[in-house]
């Protein structure tokens, strides 16, 4: 019962156990046409030795034998070589098979993946992302715009033209960007620049007093 229930032998298995049946055949193979060339040697000296005395019965006896010895000396060699060939080629097949079934196992996997990777569908989605995307960007830029105008008060760029101004006056540049005299390069002209200014504001005064006395 333990024979008919026993389990089919995979093909590495049976690659196997056919190996070992063509290898011992092979041996015996080999063993046999030792024994038939130790044969050979021996009815080739047995057919000298008739001839010497002359028998020549016994030496067509001989010799059929030995035609018959060579014959199947050759036979053993041509066998030996289909066994071999027969080897070669289960290996190939095996090879074959092995190729085979790879491929079977790509087939269903690629097979798969387009069950999963529904091309549409992907489309449709990587449209959805880049959609999704510009709203994002859209929305960020929005947001940012939002609160660049509620945290911007009315008096900051007054204050900030300001200071400006006063960096610009103190490395000796004027706002339409020409360079100051050189002794007004330095820190800490300040109260000079104001006093310049007052100074010039003097000399206007008393040109337009002038023109009024003409």
């Amino acid at each position: 019962m333990s024979g008919f229930f026993s389990k089919k032998p995979t093909v590495e298995q049976q690659l196997k156990a056919n190996d070992r049946v063509m290898r011992k055949t092979q041996r015996d193979l080999e063993r046999d046409r030792g024994k038939m060339e130790r044969e050979e040697k021996k009815l080739e000296m047995e057919i000298k030795k008739a001839a010497k005395q002359g028998n020549k019965q016994a030496c067509t006896v001989l010799a059929k034998q030995l035609v018959a010895l060579r014959k199947q000396k050759t036979r053993s060699y041509n066998t030996g070589s289909k066994i071999s060939a027969i080897g070669n080629q289960q290996k190939l097949m095996h090879s074959n098979m092995k190729m085979a079934t790879a491929m079977g196992t790509t087939t269903k996997t690629m097979q798969q993946m387009n069950k999963v990777m529904d091309p549409q569908k992907t489309a449709k989605m990587m449209q959805e992302f880049e959609k999704e995307s510009t709203k994002m960007e859209m929305s960020e830029e929005m947001i940012n715009d939002t609160l660049d105008d509620i945290l911007t008060e009315s008096g900051d760029e007054e204050e900030q033209d300001a200071v400006v101004n006063q960096v610009l006056d103190e490395i000796g540049i004027d706002i339409t960007g020409k360079l100051l005299d050189a002794p007004s390069a330095h820190s800490g002209r300040l109260g000079e620049s104001s006093k310049a200014g007052t100074s010039a504001d003097d000399d206007i005064e008393r040109q337009l007093a002038a023109l009024k006395d003409l």
